[in-house]
């Protein structure tokens, strides 16, 4: 009597356990280079966020002196009104003390508006570095969804679930190279959603 085995299970298993090698595989590399990219892109969105901080603190500092000098300004101006009443009674000193507190005022006048350009530039340098903030938030937003979608990938050897990883890595690794590069890719809708 013969005895057939059936050699289809064996085949089975064999492309069952391929699969399996392939899908950890792909899942380990993505893991890998989505890890390493997302590394890099938290080093410079940290460097960002402290220059961030630099410039923020340094454009307040510079509104400050700016309202500083205004005042100092008011207080030449209300000067000139005591110099005049004192002209107008007869002191022969309260020309040249007028004279005196106009040049003054022209110089803090000159120094306010320089001050208040220098403060608008800070503004600007704060908002350029936000706006490529945004651009490594959104980075490593997406890096994490595929990092998490690539494990799920991997408990329930489903190859799509890989894909959706990938698709939302490629979405990240876009955005971190925008970050780096200072493209103008920045999805505004997503940004004041987030924030």
């Amino acid at each position: 009597m013969d005895i057939e085995i059936d050699t289809d299970t064996d085949t089975d298993t064999d492309t069952d356990t391929d699969n399996k090698s392939w899908l950890n595989s792909r899942v380990a590399i993505t893991v890998l280079l989505l890890t390493v990219f997302m590394a890099l892109c938290k080093i410079k969105d940290d460097n960002i966020v402290q220059a961030m901080q630099v410039a923020k603190a340094d454009a307040v500092d510079t509104w400050g002196e700016y309202q500083a000098k205004r005042l100092k300004v008011y207080v030449e101006e209300l000067a000139i009104e005591q110099a005049k009443l004192a002209a107008a009674q007869g002191n022969p000193a309260a020309a040249a003390m007028q004279d005196k507190h106009i040049a003054k005022i022209a110089e803090l006048k000159h120094d306010t508006q320089q001050l208040m350009d220098k403060a608008r530039g800070l503004e600007k340098h704060y908002d350029e570095l936000g706006y490529r903030d945004d651009q490594f938030d959104l980075s490593d937003a997406m890096l994490s969804i595929a990092l998490g979608v690539a494990a799920v990938a991997a408990l329930t050897e489903r190859r799509w679930l890989l894909y959706v990883s990938w698709l939302f890595g490629s979405g990240g690794v876009v955005f971190g190279i925008a970050g780096f590069a200072e493209w103008g890719l920045h999805p505004d809708w997503i940004i004041k959603f987030l924030t």
